[in-house]
């Protein structure tokens, strides 16, 4: 399966999506508290003392208005809602109090996922379906809306509306940039998500989403 890129997306300068994207599980605090005393059984014992990457391959990456196919066997996806940070310059070992300098904006970004009861390593299955990894539409300068971690997300699907605030995370932008630098760089045009709440909507067969933040558009896509 392959997709079109969208040229406002991936050409706006100074940087284009290099197509690599990661993204940190249990970042949001409510879903590490939601895990109880299951962080501490084995095999760690105990909750993530830094980051724990997940990645989205090539093949999950989809763009405003796409459809991802849910597996079969599997009744609906979560929809993921969350904040991308587009990567403006190379970024390694980068301190926390000039992390963001690295980054050139902000896009909205739909982790689509089938749930599981597996973390810290979820397995592929869960997480790299095909175009379930919706991007867009357009990268919004870093400047333009100031601190990642103040912005709210609105999510609909169908009549089931939700929020998602990146607010309550484990490491804020500026700190998960510096963590995740500390062990392997970042390249222009990489894309860092910043961690997606538990609660999310799912999402069914023949069904669309809209994610939306002030001054960085709707985000829009479906299943089928």
């Amino acid at each position: 399966m392959t997709f079109a890129r969208p040229p406002l997306l991936y050409d706006d300068p100074p940087y284009r999506l290099s197509g690599v994207v990661y993204g940190p599980l249990l970042n949001q605090r409510s879903a590490l508290e939601g895990l109880g005393d299951a962080v501490n059984q084995p095999p760690y014992k105990a909750a993530p003392k830094g980051p724990v990457l997940y990645m989205k391959p090539r093949n999950t990456l989809a763009f405003d208005g796409q459809r991802t196919t849910i597996p079969d066997g599997v009744q609906a996806m979560r929809v993921g809602a969350t904040l991308g940070l587009v990567m403006g310059r190379a970024a390694c070992r980068v301190p926390t109090e000039t992390a963001l300098d690295h980054v050139a904006g902000l896009v909205l970004v739909a982790d689509l996922t089938v749930s599981h009861d597996t973390f810290y390593r979820p397995s592929a299955p869960f997480v790299a379906r095909d175009a379930s990894c919706i991007i867009g539409p357009r990268i919004v300068p870093l400047a333009q809306i100031g601190d990642p971690n103040a912005v709210t997300l609105s999510i609909r699907v169908g009549d089931t509306q939700a929020t998602a605030s990146m607010a309550g995370m484990v490491r804020p932008a500026a700190r998960l940039l510096a963590d995740v630098t500390e062990f392997m760089t970042l390249s222009t045009g990489d894309l860092l998500l910043l961690g997606t709440c538990p609660d999310m909507p799912l999402l069914g067969r023949d069904q669309a989403f809209v994610i939306g933040a002030p001054g960085m558009g709707e985000l829009h896509g479906g299943a089928q």
